[in-house]
């Protein structure tokens, strides 16, 4: 019998609750790293630069996670993109980018 471990990668809920792959003992998605790579044409160097807690090793396992669950990934990115479109509609303007910010705490938000 044979288990198969993905080094640094981890699944966990995000704030939404929706499961995502995670770079273990960090707050980086699999999908932030994808989207340097993808993109914006970041070398996994560059990335490390972007992301200096990171390792050499972190990073290329996220880029080897990505690979091998692109469509996934990728399906993940057009809903988080969904949701961030319908949470600035659903804020005055300008209230979103200062939350991204952090001026505002979550009870700050309309219901």
């Amino acid at each position: 019998m044979s288990q198969v471990v993905a080094t640094h990668i981890e699944l966990r809920n995000n704030r939404s609750g929706q499961p995502r792959a995670y770079i273990i003992g960090t707050r980086i998605q699999v999908q932030d790293v994808s989207c340097l790579a993808e993109r914006e044409g970041a070398t996994p160097d560059e990335i490390v630069a972007a992301f200096p807690h990171l390792t050499l090793g972190q990073v290329h396992a996220a880029l080897a996670y990505y690979f091998d669950h692109r469509d996934a990934i990728l399906q993940e990115l057009r809903e988080d993109e969904a949701l961030d479109r319908e949470l600035r509609a659903s804020l005055p303007p300008g209230q979103f980018e200062q939350r991204l910010k952090g001026k505002i705490t979550d009870h700050a938000i309309p219901s």
